[in-house]
């Protein structure tokens, strides 16, 4: 525990000095000035093997730099503005008396120095370091099991997909470390692919640990089912199994299932609940309909696919939710992505920049995630 006392006089250096070693404060650094202060601060960040600074005892008048600016000097430097600092003065102006306590000191104690009002003071001041330290700590263990799952998470999604006869781009923006939107393909042979889009309900923490538990069924599912009908309904059972009679709300998504089969030339799908999506089938456009209702809504729904023919080559335009509300204007974001969908697509990586301007795609309260297909 280290404690460093700064006063330009040295007969109190050496009665506070004595009171800390006497209570058993054996780790303190007398120090003359704020820019001896300074100085050790910066040395002692520069050792391999540097000190905690647990406590600054520092004195309000003293020459050149004062005890008010030198604090707003150490509280203004990220490194230090966590270190809690004590003032020590004979200054009866409370005017002056708040300024300090304004610009970051925790408390004050006044000369001639009471020996148990400064040790009272000095256990409070550390406590409350303490606990700042412990929930820093914790803080920094909750980012770094976060980071590993976003790692985790990320590793989940496929990368863009380029064959003969199917493209796959895909561009996904989470608003917090950790998604609610998720997507996955999987080809069952060199004609047949099953792909998903989904957007979990909310966002942040629970709605991705959510999102990562279904996404494990999910693989296993649209593997073993393969049919949209089957698959949703599957889903919304492992859903179901998440519903909490106590809670308010359940976890429920919406998502689309396809089924592309490049050689029947036909994309079978369900829409549940989500967002339209579009298609642009042989020049003609025309909506991704939904066809029940989100994953997780009830614990029964009724499942109905729909399929789509296409004769030469097919374009397929989803999105999740959060692209609409990217602007301020969800009607004329509609109409932006429906002119993206009847365009015909060329050497496309990043789907969101046709829709969304980078400036934009920053700080949004929701995830984004739009998803472009061709098939012929």
């Amino acid at each position: 525990m280290s404690i460093l006392i700064v006063d330009d006089n040295t007969v109190n250096l050496f009665v506070i000095e004595k009171i800390l070693k006497n209570a058993g404060y054996d780790d303190c650094t007398s120090l003359s000035s704020a820019q001896q202060l300074f100085d050790h601060l910066e040395e002692n960040e520069k050792e391999l093997n540097k000190k905690s600074i647990d406590l600054i005892l520092l004195d309000i008048m003293m020459p050149e730099i004062d005890g008010i600016e030198a604090c707003q000097r150490v509280q203004k430097d990220e490194r230090f503005k966590d270190i809690p600092i004590i003032f020590i003065t004979a200054l009866e102006d409370s005017t002056k008396l708040a300024e300090a306590l304004d610009c970051g000191g925790m408390d004050y104690v006044t000369k001639p120095i009471n020996k148990v009002e400064l040790l009272a003071r000095i256990r409070v001041a550390l406590r409350l370091k303490y606990e700042k330290d412990w929930h820093a700590e914790q803080e920094q263990k909750i980012q770094n099991e976060l980071d590993l799952a976003m790692q985790v998470q990320k590793g989940l999604l496929n990368p863009p997909i380029k064959e003969d006869n199917i493209t796959i781009n895909v561009s996904h923006l989470p608003s917090f470390k950790l998604a609610g939107d998720m997507y996955y393909w999987h080809k069952f042979d060199d004609n047949r692919y099953g792909i998903i889009l989904l957007d979990m309900m909310g966002h942040g923490i629970s709605s991705s640990l959510v999102c990562m538990f279904i996404s494990s069924v999910m693989r296993d599912s649209i593997k073993e089912l393969r049919d949209p009908e089957l698959v949703i309904k599957e889903l919304n059972r492992y859903m179901s199994l998440l519903h909490n009679p106590k809670n308010d709300y359940n976890y429920y998504f919406t998502g689309i299932y396809l089924l592309i089969d490049t050689e029947k030339k036909t994309v079978e799908y369900v829409n549940a609940g989500h967002p339209e999506g579009y298609a642009l089938v042989d020049n003609s456009l025309q909506p991704i309909e939904r066809s029940c209702y989100a994953v997780g809504f009830f614990e029964q729904i009724e499942v109905k696919k729909s399929v789509i023919h296409y004769e030469d080559n097919i374009q397929l335009l989803l999105f999740t939710d959060g692209v609409l509300e990217a602007g301020n204007d969800e009607e004329r974001m509609l109409e932006k992505l429906k002119y993206v969908a009847s365009e015909k697509w060329s050497n496309i990586r990043s789907p969101i920049h046709l829709v969304i301007p980078e400036e934009q795609q920053k700080d949004q309260s929701d995830d984004m995630c739009i998803m472009m297909i061709q098939a012929k």
